[in-house]
C-alpha cells in the first residue's frame, strides 16, 4: 500500500484562556496579582518596563519585589513605534539569556504601553519556544485595545506588525491609576480609539462619550465616569474578539478604522500615533458611509461635534489620496483577496464592503476638506492633534 493514500493525521486540541483583571494599587506590597502563575519561593521575575513608567514607579516596583524576597531583573525599554524592530527583539532576547528564568513558572512581566506588550509578547512566544507572560498596559491605547487581544509582534522592511503571533498571556492587569501621569496627547490618542468603538458597534457607549467624554479626558479617566466608559470599552472589545481570537474571520467590525491608517501609520513624515492615524480613518470611513446613505447627517454631524468636544484637532491635510489608496490595496492582501472594509451603518452598527473605488475615496477627502476648512495634502502641521 502507498503510504501518500493513507496520510496520518495529527489532531490536537487546545484551549486558549487567559483573565483581564482590574488590579488597582498594582504595586502595594498587599496586591499579589503580580506574582499570580509562578512560584513565589526562591522565584525571580524579568520585567520589561516602558522607560517613562520607570520614572515614576521603578522605587516602587523594586520595593514590591523585595517585599516578597524575588529577584527582579529591570529592563528599560524606550517608547515609541520607531522601536518596534528585531533590534529589539533581540536585545530584550538577549538579555533573557543573560538572566536566564525558569521556563514555566517565573512569568516575564511586560509594563508599558502596546508597542513593548507586542515586542515583549512575541518575544515571550518564541524564545525557549515559549515563555508566560503577563500584560500590564501603562497607556489609554494599552489599555482599552492592545493589551486586550492575542496579537504580538513588529514591525518588518517598512511595514507594521509584519512579524508576530498570536499568544495570549496569563493575564492583564489594569490598574486605571497609571494613566494619570499620562501627556494629554496619550489620552487622546487612546480616546480615539474608544471613538472608534462607539461608532462601529456601541451606541451607549457613543452617548456616554457625548455626555461625559470631555470630563473623563480632563480627569485622565480617573473619575466614575472614566471607569465606566473604559469597562464598557474593554468588555466590548472583548466581546468582539473572543469568538475570533485567532482571525479566521477576517470580517471584523474592530478593523473599523484600521484600513486607511495603515498607510498614515508608515509614512514617517505624518508623526501619527496609532490612533490618530485611526480617528482620521474613522471620519473618511464616515464620509464613505454619508455618501452611500448609511449613515445619517445628523450622525455623522454628531461624529465631528463629540471629536470637537473631546479636544481632539484632526489634520485633513495628511490625507494624499493615492496614499489611501495604496493601504487599501494592501489591506486588501491582508484581508486575503477582499477588501471587507468595515462601514458605520448608523451610529453603533457595522456593515463590511469590498467595493470601495478610487472615487469614492476622493469624494470623501473632498466632503472632509468642505467640513473642516483644510485643504486635501499640504504637508504643514506635525503636531497633528492638539492640545
Amino acid at each position: 500500500m502507498n503510504d501518500q493514500q493513507h496520510p496520518r493525521r495529527v489532531s490536537y486540541q487546545h484551549t486558549i484562556e487567559y483573565e483581564i483583571v482590574n488590579s488597582p494599587d498594582l504595586f502595594s506590597s498587599k496586591n499579589l496579582a503580580l506574582l499570580s502563575g509562578g512560584r513565589v519561593e526562591n522565584a525571580r521575575r524579568f520585567v520589561v518596563i516602558d522607560s517613562n513608567v520607570q520614572k515614576y514607579y521603578d522605587h516602587e516596583i523594586c520595593n514590591y519585589f523585595a517585599s516578597h524576597q524575588i529577584e527582579v531583573r529591570m529592563v528599560p525599554f524606550p517608547g515609541g513605534e520607531e522601536y518596534k524592530t528585531l533590534e529589539s527583539y533581540f536585545s530584550i532576547a538577549k538579555a533573557l539569556d543573560d538572566f536566564p528564568i525558569h521556563r514555566r513558572d517565573e512569568p516575564v512581566i511586560a509594563i508599558g504601553g502596546g508597542v513593548l506588550t507586542d515586542v515583549v509578547g512575541f518575544v515571550a512566544s518564541s524564545y525557549r519556544r515559549g515563555l508566560p507572560y503577563i500584560k500590564v498596559p501603562t497607556t489609554l491605547m494599552g489599555y482599552v485595545d492592545a493589551s486586550i487581544g492575542i496579537k504580538t509582534g513588529i514591525n518588518f522592511n517598512s511595514n507594521k506588525n509584519r512579524l508576530g503571533a498570536f499568544v495570549p498571556p496569563l493575564k492583564v492587569l489594569l490598574d486605571r491609576s497609571l494613566l494619570k501621569t499620562l501627556p494629554q496627547r496619550h489620552i487622546l490618542n487612546g480616546t480615539c480609539e474608544i471613538i472608534k468603538l462607539a461608532v462601529i458597534k456601541d451606541a451607549e457607549l457613543f452617548y456616554l462619550l457625548e455626555q461625559q467624554g470631555e470630563k473623563c479626558v480632563e480627569a485622565h479617566y480617573q473619575n466614575e465616569a472614566g471607569s465606566i466608559i473604559l469597562d464598557r470599552a474593554i468588555n466590548g472589545m472583548i466581546e468582539e474578539l473572543e469568538n475570533n481570537l485567532l482571525e479566521e474571520e477576517l470580517a471584523r467590525k474592530v478593523d473599523f478604522g484600521h484600513t486607511f491608517s495603515y498607510g498614515l501609520e508608515t509614512k514617517p513624515e505624518t508623526q501619527l500615533l496609532h490612533g490618530e492615524a485611526v480617528l482620521l480613518d474613522v471620519v473618511l470611513s464616515t464620509m464613505i458611509a454619508l455618501g452611500r446613505k448609511l449613515i445619517s447627517e445628523n450622525e455623522a454631524d454628531r461624529l465631528f461635534q463629540l471629536i470637537t468636544n473631546l479636544g481632539i484637532s484632526l489634520d485633513i491635510s495628511l490625507l494624499e489620496i493615492n496614499l489611501l489608496w495604496q493601504s487599501l490595496q494592501e489591506r486588501v492582501f491582508h484581508r486575503n483577496g477582499l477588501q471587507r472594509v468595515p462601514l458605520p451603518n448608523g451610529i453603533g452598527n457595522c456593515v463590511f464592503v469590498n467595493d470601495v473605488c478610487l472615487e469614492e475615496i476622493t469624494a470623501a477627502v473632498n466632503g472632509l476638506v468642505e467640513r473642516t476648512g483644510f485643504e486635501a495634502w499640504h504637508p504643514i502641521k506635525m503636531s497633528i492633534f492638539g492640545k
